[in-house]
């Protein structure tokens, strides 16, 4: 102390050497030059999966698995053709009648519950997607109509699809830059770590 210093002085603030490691500065540079980017990465990748996921638990489609789910199929792999070729030709000639000539992109049958379906998915003329029809197996009667998309648009935007290729590039650039800015924290956190601390504070301080 000299005689400038006054009694009350505070101790000039001592950096360990650990904090002065090139290695934990080179890391903190390219941490904070990858946050920006990937917190905007995240908040969509965030806010699309909450809402795929509540999609997921709110949709029709799952309210049918949990209702189904322990039920048993009335049909079996050794059940009659008749047993899944009537709903299916029921469903075509109801399909036929709201659609005439239209190409059939593919076929789904829910045998269990109370109300068995048969879901055509037909397509365009030209190609690519065009309705949904949900048939009641049993009747014929169609239950339910709607245009259809392979995946819907929700998934898509959380997957960057809906943007093309470019978008699934971009989203593959996104999960990187995440897993960079994981690594570069975890990196940074096991260099500024306190290694003369003992049993949890080893780890959190």
């Amino acid at each position: 102390m000299t005689a400038a210093d006054g009694p009350n002085d505070a101790p000039a603030v001592r950096v360990p050497p650990r904090m002065a490691n090139s290695g934990v500065s080179f890391w903190r540079r390219w941490h904070r030059w990858i946050a920006f980017p990937a917190a905007l990465f995240l908040a969509w990748a965030s806010a699309t999966g909450a809402l795929v996921a509540g999609t997921e638990f709110f949709g029709e489609e799952e309210a049918l698995r949990e209702r189904t789910r322990d039920l048993v199929s009335p049909v079996t792999v050794s059940a009659a053709p008749a047993a899944f070729g009537d709903p299916v030709h029921r469903a075509m000639v109801a399909v036929a009648e709201r659609q005439p000539g239209a190409s059939i992109d593919r076929i789904v049958l829910q045998f269990k519950g109370e109300q068995p379906t048969v879901t055509v998915f037909t397509g365009r003329p030209t190609g690519g997607e065009d309705r949904r029809f949900v048939v009641e197996a049993n009747t014929g009667r169609v239950l339910e109509e709607g245009s259809y998309a392979d995946k819907p648009l929700l998934y898509r935007l959380h997957s960057g699809e809906a943007f093309g290729d470019g978008g699934l590039v971009f989203a593959m650039g996104w999960g990187l830059a995440l897993l960079a800015l994981t690594v570069s924290g975890m990196l940074i956190w096991w260099g500024i770590r306190r290694r003369d601390a003992t049993g949890v504070r080893r780890f959190f301080w």
